[in-house]
């Protein structure tokens, strides 16, 4: 791999490690911790966590009707140093009130980070035909997730859930020097070789709709697991208070599985790629329901994680593919579906929890979501049969370059 290129791909996964990894999911596993000290319901964690995503949703929306192409670089990094604040924030106060204000600014700003970070890196990758490295930008947020997983029970067990806030918000300023330094808005000089290949064609724009509103089910279903698995592992006594271990697990499983799916998307076809993590997913999601054990919990976490952030690399990426021209806008919008059903979701999951005093139905509704929303996919499957690629410059497609 280019150097240079390498450099920019790692300041890239540093702005997802801040403003997704930490930024956004670090709530997952310091959850239980706080609840344990301040004793709020599952309800209130319901609204901690869909205020969060109201603010991922409103940034997305920002992202895709305001032009930010001259700025992204700036935008950016003003992204990343409000994720840092209100990460930090969270472990200054007890006021509910203050919680929601940080938690609704670090989703605007996830979202802008996220969103700005895809365009710029996406932007540089397809113009070097590398987009099938895109797996290795991606795994961002597992890495975070498993650096959140690692890092929150040694900060709490020193400094409380509190010290544990504030540890991730000054780990998320030394990762930003890395942002800073070498994810900037320019092109990157590389030469890559042509390699004729065969390569599964993708669907038309019209089909765009389908992807979308599979996408925002997707946004609904998954994050019931995404908000709660840390706090239903420690109601399991197999865990011994050691919850946080099933965040690790998950982080393990997402970071290569960006990679991987991008390159199974690559040789199979994103669509057929889709369809099949959403149903892993989907069966990952209700296995607590029928197998509440530390087992159980674990093989669910692993499934999880293997899915969760390798969707949104297909679906990010088909829309890239499919809808090159408006990219930007269209990536903001495809990320405002998934944030409404994100926001929507934990708050009913939250209540139904309260209500059935344990995560069953939430867990059943979020598995039926995501597999709806794979079989809302099935039609693409027809656009992606293999064709014959005889000009590049009729196809604009090819490979990755060897070293």
């Amino acid at each position: 791999m280019n150097k240079q290129l390498f450099l920019f791909l790692l300041g890239g996964i540093s702005a997802l490690i801040i403003a997704m990894g930490i930024g956004r999911f670090a709530y997952t596993p310091i959850l239980p911790l706080m609840q344990n000290d301040i004793s709020f319901s599952n309800t209130v964690a319901g609204y901690l966590a869909s205020i969060n995503y109201a603010g991922y949703l409103i940034g997305s929306i920002l992202a895709g009707i305001i032009p930010m192409k001259r700025y992204r670089t700036i935008l950016l990094r003003s992204s990343v140093i409000i994720s840092i604040l209100t990460t930090a924030f969270m472990g200054v106060s007890h006021s509910y009130l203050l919680w929601f204000v940080f938690r609704f600014f670090s989703g605007v700003a996830s979202a802008l980070a996220f969103i700005l970070a895809s365009s710029i890196v996406l932007d540089n990758l397809a113009a070097k035909n590398k987009t099938n490295w895109s797996g290795f930008f991606y795994s961002g947020p597992g890495l975070g997730i498993f650096l959140s997983g690692i890092v929150v029970p040694i900060l709490s067990n020193l400094f409380k859930w509190e010290g544990a806030w504030i540890g991730l918000g000054i780990i998320s300023i030394i990762l930003t020097v890395f942002v800073w330094k070498w994810l900037k808005d320019k092109p990157i000089v590389c030469s890559p070789k042509i390699n004729h290949k065969n390569l599964p064609q993708i669907p038309p724009a019209k089909w765009l709709p389908w992807l979308f509103i599979s996408y925002g089910f997707e946004g609904l279903g998954y994050i019931v697991t995404g908000t709660f698995i840390v706090a239903i592992a420690e109601k399991i006594p197999g865990f011994n208070g050691n919850a946080a271990l099933v965040w690790v697990v998950v982080g393990l499983a997402a970071a290569p599985s960006c990679i991987i799916w991008s390159a199974l998307g690559k040789k199979c076809g994103f669509v057929k790629s889709l369809i099949i993590a959403m149903l892993m997913q989907a069966i990952g999601i209700v296995i607590p329901v029928f197998w509440m054990s530390k087992t159980g919990i674990i093989i669910s976490a692993l499934l999880f994680g293997a899915t969760f952030v390798g969707i949104t690399a297909l679906g990010t990426t088909l829309v890239n593919e499919i809808s090159p021209s408006g990219k930007n806008n269209f990536i903001g919008y495809f990320t405002a579906i998934y944030a409404t059903g994100q926001m929507i979701g934990p708050t009913i999951a939250g209540f139904l929890a309260s209500s059935t005093q344990n995560y069953y139905l939430s867990l059943k509704v979020a598995a039926g979501i995501v597999l709806i929303g794979g079989c809302l996919l099935f039609s693409g499957i027809k656009f992606e049969k293999k064709s014959e690629i005889k000009n590049y410059e009729e196809n604009e497609l090819f490979e990755e370059a060897s070293e």
